[in-house]
């Protein structure tokens, strides 16, 4: 006879063991989303402030990068974080001995796949939303938003009236009027130091222009300013051999924004519709791929993880999560290789990444049923 939290008089309806294990799946989840978005920003933070220190882009946008950089992470973070959810609430009812006193009162693997399921398929519904409209987007408004910072000294973070530390060396720059778009600007002033070779001292350069105008390259890449009617003044610290000279025009090269504009980026933040449409473009095919791997990612490292948190009250407590990490890195190393090839040529886009998937789903699979297998004689030699 089946206790009261195993009875089911409804298929529909929760029974009281699936609303207690889908909260321990749950907590599981979010602990591991926190845990591995915060390693994602610490490492973004780090990266985007060393761009900006070197003036590669300006510091009014950083933490906007940084939330699209962590909603672009997602598609890689929530199927992880399901492995190690699933790992953390299952193996935590193994080492507690809770999962033995439930087997003893009836649960089989499939009220433990039921919850599952039940927690799986929506973080599944919610990553494909995120994969295949909301990371596009996120990386289309990161290249809009950085082709236009390089194309304004506003948005680069100079301000009429106000000195501003030049970026990536030592200096200040100064502009006295500035156009709506930040293109043209009237009564610059740029103070610029640096060490002089191997003589200790220190040069440097003063530089007015009463006009100018922010260009670039033939490129698109090399982005310089234009300061026209005015006069420069170089020399070392601390010596009286300056120099004054006036000029019509002096370009000076700012340092390169960070922008994606080469084309496989584009396509990579292409609409979902745009990539359908692409059928004999390789790259768009794998960027497909790529977007269809996070929600059936979450599937089969769920699945993975049932078996891989079945642990003894004796065994280490980390040893299951190490080598589900391992698996994780096998697997994600797998898609990225398939990734690789299909935009290459070399994989025909009809197989995708299934070579994958199924070998994932039949390990996975086969260490279920063998853990059942491995029950029964037990169960057979104490009756």
């Amino acid at each position: 006879m089946k206790l009261s939290i195993l009875r089911q008089n409804n298929p529909l309806a929760l029974r009281i063991i699936d609303r207690y294990l889908l909260r321990e799946l749950a907590v599981g989840f979010l602990a591991a989303t926190a845990i591995l978005l915060l390693v994602m920003v610490g490492g973004a933070v780090a990266d985007l402030l060393a761009k900006i220190a070197k003036g590669r882009i300006p510091a009014e946008l950083l933490f906007t990068l940084i939330g699209l950089r962590a909603i672009g992470t997602l598609t890689i973070l929530l199927p992880l974080a399901v492995l190690l959810g699933v790992l953390g609430a299952y193996g935590r009812l193994w080492r507690d001995s809770e999962m033995a006193v439930l087997q003893s009162s009836g649960l089989d693997a499939s009220g433990l796949l039921r919850p599952l399921m039940l927690f799986v398929l929506p973080a599944m519904g919610v990553l494909a939303v995120i994969s295949f409209w909301l990371a596009p987007a996120s990386d289309r408004l990161s290249q809009r938003l950085l082709t236009e910072a390089s194309r304004s000294l506003i948005v680069a973070g100079l301000e009429p009236g106000r000195f501003v530390e030049l970026p990536g060396r030592d200096g200040v720059i100064y502009v006295g009027e500035m156009s709506a778009d930040g293109t043209q600007f009237k009564r610059m002033f740029i103070e610029s130091e640096r060490p002089d070779g191997g003589t200790g001292k220190t040069r440097i350069d003063v530089i007015t222009a009463t006009h100018g105008f922010l260009y670039h390259d033939a490129d698109g890449e090399g982005r310089y300013i234009a300061l026209q009617d005015g006069f420069r003044v170089e020399g070392k610290l601390g010596e009286d051999d300056f120099r004054l000279m006036r000029f019509a025009r002096n370009d000076i090269r700012l340092p390169d924004s960070v922008n994606d504009e080469d084309e496989a980026a584009q396509k990579r933040a292409a609409p979902t519709a745009v990539l359908l449409a692409g059928r004999d473009d390789p790259v768009m095919q794998s960027e497909l791929h790529w977007r269809l791997a996070a929600p059936l990612s979450a599937l089969v490292l769920g699945l993975l993880a049932l078996p891989l948190s079945r642990t003894s009250p004796r065994e280490p407590r980390y040893a299951r999560m190490l080598l589900a990490l391992l698996a994780w890195l096998v697997y994600y190393n797998g898609l990225l290789l398939g990734r690789a090839w299909i935009g290459q040529g070399k994989l025909a886009a009809g197989f995708g990444l299934w070579w994958v998937y199924v070998p994932a789903l039949a390990i996975a699979a086969w260490l279920i049923w063998n853990g059942e297998r491995l029950k029964a004689p037990q169960q057979g030699r104490r009756a």
